[in-house]
């Protein structure tokens, strides 16, 4: 089982960049899918972005592909997610989530605030 403590929220400008982190701790990392949601008040959880156990494939969800990019690092047990050219309707909590076939993990989320 893993747990997963996400990072690197803040505010920024229309336009600025981020940098999420989703540190993970625990055995086995490298066989969790690892998927990034975000959710707005009042509005269900919505998938961002997603990187395979070995991180071989990767899917978007429209509103940010080509604006966002999801990685991950195994032998550090981290992922990332570089956000860049941010939009107000980008403001979230982002959470990310580790997954395998028999557990699922969840970070607690980082606030992330577009705006001028």
């Amino acid at each position: 089982q893993v747990h997963l403590v996400e990072s690197g929220g803040g505010t920024v400008q229309p336009g600025g960049s981020l940098r999420l982190s989703c540190a993970a701790s625990g055995l086995g990392f490298s066989d969790y899918t690892v998927t990034w949601y975000r959710q707005r008040p009042g509005e269900e959880r919505e998938l961002v972005a997603q990187i395979s156990a070995v991180g071989r494939s990767t899917l978007y969800s429209d509103p940010v592909r080509g604006r966002f990019t999801v990685s991950r690092d195994n032998t550090k047990n981290m992922v990332w997610l570089q956000m860049v050219n941010l939009k107000p309707e980008d403001t979230a909590v982002y959470l990310c989530q580790a997954r395998t076939g028999l557990d699922t993990a969840w970070g607690q989320g980082t606030q992330v605030t577009v705006s001028s």
